[in-house]
């Protein structure tokens, strides 16, 4: 099978800043631990004060961005993947660009000349992350830039999708595009529930695209969240799990999968009416560096596979290795090769 730009990714580039923080930090912002929402106008000195830090670091991320750079990483195959999404003609542009051809990602970004580049406040307490988002360019997407021959071309090419969730807040028209045409060409299209907020307050965006998820990715609090807001009455990661991959499809070329992680407890995969637990790799607290990126990062290593039609066992191996190498480092970073066998 030719690899040639065969996954493709889009969603909201940010530049993290991350920096290691206290719990009063957290306080003085109105965070919690664990967190993922996007930034009000209360949350805005909070970027300056991270950039002052001495332990600041600067990371292209963006949730999608982040998982196809992982899966790029994985493969080691030249030119596997390609990443849409809007940056602003920047300083911090022109190093999100930077990094991404270093990744070995062919980007397609749409340039905005108005709106900085987006950036996410990534706070760091005892291993685990907050994220705050300001989107500013990343919220500029529009349709018009995918319709673009060069840029369609790259829909074209692809076999398999992935969209996070976050991007339902930006550009759900583009979603539905790609959604449609994987559904009418029998290709993978695949998305993850992202964040509870993303659950209760883009409900309607999010239940648009559902019916053509062949692939639903998520943790336990957003499968948790989704329950919650669909009426469902259950806790039960497993049974929800279960009744995410029954909902209706809109093509049956593929039968929906659900795979949703629970940090050090097993991977909850859900299939024809059924569920099977994977262990993850468990890592001791001591070894644990941060947690940013590691949702992001077990879906790269599931992709890496599931491009090259692997089994599901190999796809969730694949993912708990890129996950656990993930949070032994700062960010969504990794080594230069993988060691996965």
């Amino acid at each position: 099978m030719a690899y040639e730009r065969v996954l493709l990714g889009m969603g909201n580039p940010l530049l993290d800043i991350s920096a290691v923080v206290d719990d009063e930090f957290l306080t003085k912002y109105f965070l919690y631990s664990r967190y993922a929402i996007l930034a009000e106008d209360k949350h805005l000195p909070m970027y300056e004060e991270m950039a002052s830090k001495s332990n600041v670091e600067y990371i292209a991320g963006g949730a999608t961005q982040n998982s196809i750079k992982v899966a790029q990483w994985m493969l080691q195959v030249p030119d596997a993947t390609s990443y849409i999404g809007s940056i602003g003609k920047d300083k911090f542009g022109e190093e999100m660009k930077k990094n991404s051809k270093l990744a070995g990602v062919n980007v397609q970004y749409y340039e905005d000349d108005k709106a900085p580049t987006g950036t996410c406040a990534v706070c760091v307490v005892g291993g685990e992350r907050s994220l705050v988002a300001n989107l500013s360019a990343a919220n500029c997407y529009k349709s018009e830039h995918l319709k673009q021959p060069e840029n369609w071309a790259l829909v074209e090419k692809a076999k398999y999708f992935y969209i996070a969730g976050f991007f339902l807040t930006v550009s759900p028209e583009s979603i539905q595009l790609v959604a449609e045409h994987a559904a009418a060409n029998n290709k993978v299209f695949m998305m993850n529930l992202s964040a509870p907020f993303i659950c209760e307050f883009f409900k309607d965006v999010q239940e648009k695209a559902l019916p053509y998820m062949d692939y639903v990715f998520g943790n336990e609090t957003e499968a948790r969240t989704f329950s919650r807001v669909h009426g469902w009455e259950t806790d039960n990661v497993e049974e929800i799990a279960i009744k995410i991959s029954q909902l209706p499809k809109a093509s049956g070329a593929h039968k929906r999968i659900t795979v949703i992680t629970q940090g050090a407890d097993p991977v909850v995969v859900a299939q024809d009416g059924k569920v099977k637990l994977y262990p993850v790799i468990l890592l001791p607290k001591e070894k644990l560096v941060d947690t940013n990126g590691a949702g992001d990062a077990f879906v790269g290593g599931f992709l890496s596979q599931l491009v090259q039609e692997k089994p599901m066992e190999d796809c969730v191996r694949a993912g708990c290795y890129a996950a656990n190498v993930v949070i032994q480092r700062s960010g969504c970073t990794y080594p230069e090769k993988p060691d996965f066998h």
